[in-house]
């Protein structure tokens, strides 16, 4: 990127409109510091007028009542024109949340537009209707959208996200008010657009940016049917508290701290690079990062030696240098929380077996890569979320103990297991108390349910799950005899 992206615009249903808010938000590099760009900052007007646009479209049928086959092209078509314009896409989405363009089309641009396809197969193989017999005879069991969606999503990686609000609430025939994280607007305007070049009609699709007030408004618009959150567990809290008084639909995908489980069997040097990349992915700033690595004491020594070695190689650095492996991270808050938990964790008794020092470049937030040994499961880095490079080894001396400290933690949103005998990984992986698992490595399948246990979510994406969670069910009862 050269040119700053000045946006004097929102985005309300399909269409550019005057703001009428005055505020401006602005975006800058984490990496560099330089100006990104700006978009308007939506106040309660500019929301309430992105939720009308998206009660009367649906209301008036105009997406809804389209074919179901028709909805799945649609956005089969915006999973094309996202990859036709990936270079452009993760140029912008590289400036505005540091990751290097190469990870953001891995990890966001890949994975985005393998939900959005995986949506659309899950609608064309849907059951949208289904008669059912029972104690009073026959009945239509129909499946709905459930109106407004009111969609709220993180910085760590929005083209991603933004795919996998889009994608099953247009599936389901939804209309969607998107707020982005405030960090990240920009693509998300851009996005927007492919989709109405797609085919979506007019007054279905709104981009809100702005911050905690922005979000607030559309959590509280009696309009919007469905909240759909990914962030932090402690946000995620406050907006489920706020449905809750209105009973209002809502869905979350919060935090993580996630095991990843050595066995006694596992091929460490050919483990090591995917264990640690799952660690440290996207700077760390993931909620499915495998955080905690759970070694056999038998093991350990090897086991850390193997990870440092090849952590060692993970450089921090500007986004644009092809040396580059971890970019920095989000903001000074974000770098102050992440140095902040390397402390505690050296205070608390842990050894930094590694910390890969952090380059000297303009105003960029830089974190290396940091190993720790030496941790106990009621350390505060092993429980609570860093959202940094940062992986704990911890220490157990039999299975049985690796389960129970895998599972002792607040969270249940990933893990994987690490071994050569594949049943028993698939055994292991049965046992622990979280949404996903991955066996010698770790993904979330586009078609297969993603979510959390405990404090890590409410409720499924991805997948006939994800898609049925924008859906309402609808029982016709037939008249008594009646048979078709």
């Amino acid at each position: 990127m050269t040119e700053p992206i000045e946006t004097t615009q929102l985005y309300i249903g399909g269409k550019w409109v005057a703001p009428h808010s005055s505020q401006i938000l602005e975006v800058f590099s984490p990496a560099t510091g330089e100006k990104v760009g700006s978009v308007p900052l939506a106040d309660e007007v500019d929301v309430d007028n992105a939720v009308r646009a998206a009660r009367e479209a649906f209301d008036s049928g105009v997406w809804r009542n389209t074919p179901p086959a028709q909805r799945a092209a649609v956005i089969r078509r915006a999973a094309e024109l996202i990859n036709e314009r990936g270079g452009e896409i993760c140029a912008l989405v590289s400036a505005e949340m540091g990751a290097t363009p190469g990870d953001v089309a891995t990890l966001q641009q890949l994975a985005g537009t393998g939900v959005l396809n995986a949506y659309a197969d899950a609608a064309d193989a849907y059951e949208w209707e289904e008669k059912r017999t029972g104690l009073f005879g026959e009945s239509l069991v129909v499946r709905e959208p459930v109106g407004v969606v009111g969609a709220i999503i993180a910085w760590n990686v929005p083209l991603f996200l933004f795919c996998n609000k889009f994608g099953p609430a247009l599936a389901a025939g939804c209309s969607i008010v998107l707020k982005p994280a405030p960090e990240t607007p920009l693509n998300a305007n851009l996005l927007a657009e492919i989709f109405t070049e797609a085919g979506i009609p007019e007054g279905v699709i709104s981009v809100v940016p702005g911050g905690v007030e922005t979000g607030q408004a559309l959590v509280d618009h009696p309009d919007v049917d469905k909240i759909t959150f990914t962030g932090s567990t402690a946000a995620g809290r406050a907006i489920a508290a706020r449905c809750g008084d209105q009973l209002k639909r809502c869905s979350l995908e919060l935090g993580g701290k996630s095991a990843a489980i050595v066995l006694e069997d596992a091929d460490i040097a050919a483990s090591a690079p995917m264990l640690v990349f799952s660690g440290i992915l996207n700077s760390g700033q993931a909620c499915v990062a495998q955080t905690r690595v759970l070694v056999p004491r038998s093991k350990h020594d090897e086991v850390v030696d193997a990870m440092v070695a090849v952590a060692s190689t993970f450089t921090p650095g500007l986004p644009d240098d092809p040396e580059t492996k971890v970019g920095p991270i989000i903001n000074d808050k974000q770098h102050a929380k992440v140095t902040g938990y390397i402390a505690k964790g050296k205070s608390e008794g842990a050894t930094a077996v590694l910390e890969v020092p952090a380059p000297e470049i303009g105003t960029g937030n830089f974190v290396g890569p940091t190993i720790f040994t030496g941790v106990t499961n009621d350390m505060t880095i092993a429980r609570e979320e860093i959202f940094g490079p940062v992986i704990s080894v911890i220490a157990y001396d039999d299975l049985d103990e690796a389960i129970a400290i895998a599972n002792d933690s607040d969270y249940g949103l990933a893990g994987s297991v690490w071994t050569t005998d594949i049943d028993k990984g698939v055994e292991v992986a049965k046992q622990i108390r979280t949404g996903t698992m991955g066996i010698n490595w770790y993904a979330i399948d586009p078609s297969s349910p993603f979510g959390g246990y405990k404090k890590s979510g409410i409720g499924r994406e991805n997948g006939r799950e994800g898609l049925e969670s924008y859906l309402e069910h609808k029982a016709i009862l037939m008249p008594m005899g009646y048979t078709s």
